[in-house]
């Protein structure tokens, strides 16, 4: 079994939509309990807008789609990373640890010196899998640099959280 990284710009509607439910799938269970029930992470509009400017590097297995992650360059000259999915049925294959590495060349590639992520965060409280991203990211060499209010970022989006929350923001140098 070969595990493929590479941007993909195909807008073709089956594969959007694989890719739109996959994203959906893991941030249902990565982030239960911080947004009102029903929330979707993404839509098919957004992934295929995502895939047309040629942000989003996907993960296949034999040609099996088993990951994704949206890279991009910031107007501070930082490479970004997010929407890091893994397949379920494959977590602990490695990954997600490859697409962090993907996106890593890719921003380096491109000029970048420091990669930063963002990680949603409930204010008053742990959530084991925000937890467990937190120190799989440290590991990674991530820091945290500061912590944002959700509601001053994003503030159409705010009522739908279910709790108050923070974004997290980690550099690494690349």
């Amino acid at each position: 079994m070969v595990l493929e990284v590479s941007i993909d710009r195909s807008t073709e509607p089956a594969f959007v939509a694989e890719l739109t439910d996959l994203v959906n799938q893991v941030y249902a269970d990565a982030e239960k309990g911080l947004w009102v029930p029903g929330t979707r992470r993404t839509d098919e509009a957004e992934v295929a807008a995502v895939l047309e400017a040629g942000e989003f590097a996907v993960a296949r297995l034999d040609a099996a789609l088993v990951g994704a992650v949206r890279v991009q360059r910031l107007p501070g000259g930082e490479g970004e990373f997010g929407m890091l999915v893994a397949s379920p049925a494959h977590r602990g294959a490695g990954i997600g640890r490859e697409l962090v590495r993907f996106a890593e060349a890719w921003a380096r590639g491109r000029g970048a010196r420091t990669m930063q992520l963002e990680l949603l965060v409930p204010r008053d409280w742990t959530h084991p899998v925000k937890e467990f991203l937190r120190e799989w990211y440290e590991r990674l060499g991530y820091r945290a640099i500061r912590r944002d209010q959700f509601e001053q970022a994003h503030p159409t989006l705010a009522p739908r959280l279910a709790t108050p929350c923070d974004f997290v923001v980690y550099h690494k140098p690349i």
